[in-house]
């Protein structure tokens, strides 16, 4: 047997058997004895009937004494008395309550043994346990697989029940041998043997067997996705590739234009990636940082090295509002270096000329005569030397012959592919890819473990203090008075909201249909509506109405979230605040506090659970990102935290990004020595990886391809 034989093959398994299975998603005998369960319960011994109510789960086993279908309303439910197999006078019971689950009924009966497991809620004056997990006790001749032992209890579906799950895997394990599952990951890794540890994941004799074959396991998923980044980033560096950055005049200029002085943390960056773009090989770098932190100077920065070059830069933007502004900001900056800047959207294309003081004829003479660092192909003056665009880069004619650096700004709203066509206009061009959205150190071992990872650290002073409060909705008055103040004082305001339109499904506020009653609220006070759907041009106008300050007040949707930078505006109100993740509720509040002013941020939510209010604390307590997004990650997930569609997390069967960060970074450590010693893997004691390689799926393992 291999580990890729189909179920087919396996004569214990039979055909409806491997039908339900192929069904569920279980292809493979790999698939089946990878199919982990989801928790144990210890049936040696089960919980005490519970009196009262509680938030942690209970198992209890008991008899049905009796079970009927009740109606109350149209509300239809099965419902059964649960009672203690020994009866004596203080025997326990509970009432068992399933919702619209019509299948239970014909599978549960008056007399059955059953196991139950759920959260014991009170219901009136009784205790019940509602959409609990259940399994039915049978007297047959395995019931020493479901009972009197630590029990698996693995996800399953309608027709194929945790119960038969528990004996087609059982009886797999039985029939494996050890010779046909040898060690995918070094014993100086983990020493425990991989079929033991498979048997004790899923039937461990104690939790500390349990403990041990888990760790194993997580071991081995986490070494074959490290091994696939480090065998990725060899293959990377071995690549051919230009030096992109000679001398750093340009870069000096601007600086000593500016009105302050740059962060250590930015001065640090830019020659880490200066040293990337001058060493000949291929760069591939994350720069990622707090909100406000100064990416976009770094960004131009670097642009600048790879002009000074003779190369073109690039620079990518979600959404055109954030490309216009990019533009306007680097026209500006590059105006008095006689550098062209040009931008390329969906809407608009508009490339400079040459600018007065760059003289292209006289550089080209340079250039023939060798006294300049520009090369021989030198361009003509209707490209520009940096251009800033959307999606609208990736196609028809970019003028991106010569892209010698791409810069992608928020990366994560972009896909793979995308990233990869921009990179193929140029010639082996250096790439940096740049989130606002700060990432837990595990997140970026796995996400962009073959990239070299730049953070900003560090916010630049003089930056106005953001004060945040978290409040109930009913405090919306009292916010619009505080609002109302700010801006009869001269400062501008962001509301923000979760939906465009009201939505019937939805219980949240839309920013088109409170954009009126903001009217009414701040009268005379001029207000501007924008959203996603709002036409480009239109946008464009809003956008310069708020920014010369003729806006006081925008009602926006999350279109705002990145890259706004207005210093007028210090306040900021989000309406239904707990719909937003944390690290999104924080790039928010990053659009103000960017001038001088005190600003505000008001998270109002209309949320009743205690949950909600104590995530949004979180905003009050602190406002460092990095902090936040470790918040977020562990309330949401990495998943959500990115975005599920463009995130490029690779599915884990077992392993947790959260709770086993030590073990993934055991894991690397590990992977990156064997690579560094065979970059091919093409010594014989290393040939066993390869056969672990085969089972990652390595096309989500890196952000940038």
């Amino acid at each position: 047997m291999r580990w890729d034989t189909p179920l087919q093959e396996l004569p214990w398994v039979g055909p409806q058997r491997t039908r339900q299975l192929t069904r569920f998603g279980l292809l493979t005998l790999g698939d089946l004895v990878s199919h982990f369960p989801k928790r144990w319960e210890d049936r040696n011994r089960f919980d005490r009937f519970p009196q009262t109510e509680s938030d942690t789960p209970v198992c209890v086993m008991g008899m049905v004494q009796s079970a009927a279908v009740q109606r109350r309303g149209r509300a239809r439910s099965f419902e059964l008395r649960l009672v203690e197999e020994q009866s004596h006078a203080l025997a326990g019971q509970i009432t068992v309550r399933w919702f619209n689950l019509y299948w239970i009924e014909k599978v549960v009966a008056t007399g059955m043994r059953l196991v139950v497991y759920g959260k014991p809620k009170r219901r009136g004056r009784q205790i019940v346990l509602e959409q609990p997990e259940f399994e039915v006790l049978e007297d047959d001749s395995s019931a020493s697989l479901h009972l009197q032992r630590i029990v698996p209890i693995h996800r399953a579906t309608e027709g194929l029940s945790t119960r038969v799950l528990r004996g087609v895997i059982w009886e797999t394990l039985q029939r494996l041998e050890s010779v046909a599952l040898p060690n995918l990951i070094p014993s100086t890794l983990d020493p425990m043997a991989r079929l033991e540890a498979l048997r004790q994941i899923h039937f461990p004799d104690s939790f500390e067997d349990l403990s041990r074959a888990r760790k194993h396991l997580v071991l081995n998923e986490f070494f074959g996705m490290q091994l696939s980044i480090a065998l990725r980033r060899a293959e990377q560096q071995a690549q051919p590739g230009l030096c992109h950055a000679k001398t750093s005049r340009l870069v000096e200029q601007l600086h000593s234009s500016l009105p302050f002085s740059l962060t250590g943390a930015q001065l640090r960056t830019i020659e880490e990636i200066r040293s990337d773009m001058a060493s000949g090989r291929p760069m591939n770098r994350l720069l990622h940082g707090d909100v406000g932190s100064g990416k976009t100077l770094v960004a131009l920065s670097t642009m600048l090295l790879a002009v000074e070059a003779g190369f073109q830069a690039a620079l990518m933007a979600p959404t055109q509002i954030l490309a216009e502004q990019h533009y306007l900001q680097f026209k500006r900056l590059c105006a008095p270096l006689g550098i062209r800047v040009g931008l390329r959207t969906g809407n608009r294309k508009e490339e400079s000329g040459p600018l007065p003081l760059f003289d292209h004829d006289r550089w080209q003479q340079a250039v023939v005569s060798g006294s300049a660092d520009r090369p021989a192909a030198t361009p003509s003056s209707e490209q520009p030397d940096i251009i800033v665009g959307t999606h609208a880069l990736l196609y028809g004619k970019g003028n991106l012959d010569r892209l010698g650096l791409a810069v992608i700004d928020e990366q994560h709203k972009f896909g793979v592919l995308q990233r990869a066509t921009l990179r193929a206009q140029g010639v082996c061009p250096d790439m940096l890819v740049m989130t606002a959205t700060p990432i837990p150190r595990t997140l970026t071992m796995s996400l962009y473990g073959d990239l070299d990872v730049s953070t900003l650290d560090e916010l630049p002073k003089g930056r106005g203090k953001i004060v945040t409060v978290a409040r109930d909705s009913s405090k919306l008055p009292e916010a619009a008075k505080f609002l109302r103040e700010h801006l009869e004082a001269g400062r501008q305001a962001y509301i923000v909201y979760p939906l465009i339109d009201a939505s019937d499904k939805l219980e949240a506020k839309a920013a088109a249909s409170e954009f009126e009653r903001w009217q009414g609220l701040l009268a005379p006070m001029p207000c501007a509506l924008l959203h996603g759907r709002i036409p480009p041009e239109e946008k464009d106008a809003i956008m310069e109405q708020f920014r010369q300050g003729t806006t006081k007040a925008l009602i926006a949707t999350t279109v705002i979230e990145v890259g706004i930078d207005v210093p007028n505006a210090n306040l900021m109100l989000i309406e239904n605040a707990e719909r937003f993740g944390l690290a999104q509720l924080h790039q928010l509040r990053g659009r103000v506090g960017r001038g001088v002013h005190k600003s505000y941020c008001v998270l109002l939510t209309g949320a009743k659970e205690q949950e909600a209010m104590e995530k949004l604390q979180i905003l009050e307590r602190t406002s460092n990102g990095f902090d936040i997004a470790e918040a977020d990650w562990d309330l949401r997930g990495p998943g959500d935290l990115l975005g599920t569609a463009q995130s490029g997390l690779p599915p884990l069967r077992i392993g947790s990004l959260v709770r086993d960060a030590e073990l993934m970074m055991q894991a690397r450590g590990a992977a990156f020595v064997i690579i560094e010693q065979d970059p091919k893997l093409e010594e014989p004691r290393h040939q066993i990886f390869r056969t672990l390689l085969q089972t990652i799926p390595t096309e989500n393992l890196s952000q940038v391809s």
